[in-house]
């Protein structure tokens, strides 16, 4: 199983690796740096041994990745993988945010049913049942979490003491299960903006952008 570097360190953006296995056009790495999709969090962009990743994916405890032709890596090559960091922070302000954001609104309008997430780069988006039009309801959560943000609470992430791929993130009062990557403190996702999306019936979205 590949140790995910991503977890305990978020912020590193390269590392030493071993392939573990090679087989239709696809690795897996003793350790790594590189998120692959999961949780509803964008993959990670990077390269293996200087070779783009044109593909993460995860399967179980387990990360296969798909590299552009001319990769010819057998079973027990030394590499390296390295991250493209900007990306990468810009996905772990937009997930922390989520988290908060979902906070906040749950606790000013009791807590709703999440149904679905994404993260990006670019936003990040939480869907929940809720039978009425959030948009007037948006002002007063886009202003309560952008004032904790200010504040620069901490912010940790760690593995659930019984299950050790299953990991959690902690501010504060709020605490959700989440094995993605996110900063260390509030401060760093600096100003959000919200919007509201209509997605169906007894069903509302929110979106996160940086400001």
């Amino acid at each position: 199983m590949v140790e995910k570097l991503f977890r305990s360190d978020p912020y590193l953006d390269s590392c030493k690796a071993t392939v573990t296995s090679s087989k239709d056009g696809e690795i897996t790495l003793d350790k790594t740096v590189l998120f692959a999709f999961a949780g509803g969090q964008q993959s990670d962009s990077g390269t293996i041994g200087g070779f783009k990743v044109l593909e993460a994916r995860a399967e179980g405890p387990e990360i296969f990745y798909k590299l552009e032709e001319g990769a010819t890596f057998k079973e027990g090559d030394e590499t390296e993988v390295k991250i493209d960091m900007e990306k990468r922070k810009k996905i772990m302000r937009l997930h922390s945010a989520a988290h908060l954001v979902y906070g906040v609104f749950s606790r000013q309008y009791e807590s709703r049913k999440l149904i679905g997430s994404n993260v990006t780069e670019d936003k990040a988006r939480i869907d929940f049942e809720h039978d009425s039009p959030i948009s007037d309801l948006l002002p007063p959560v886009e202003e309560e979490a952008n004032k904790l943000i200010e504040e620069n609470h901490p912010a940790k992430t760690y593995p659930d003491e019984n299950n050790p791929d299953k990991w959690w993130w902690e501010c504060r009062d709020f605490k959700y299960p989440c094995g993605g990557t996110h900063v260390t403190s509030l401060g760093e996702i600096g100003k959000i903006k919200l919007k509201r999306k209509n997605i169906g019936a007894g069903k509302e979205r929110i979106e996160i952008t940086l400001a």
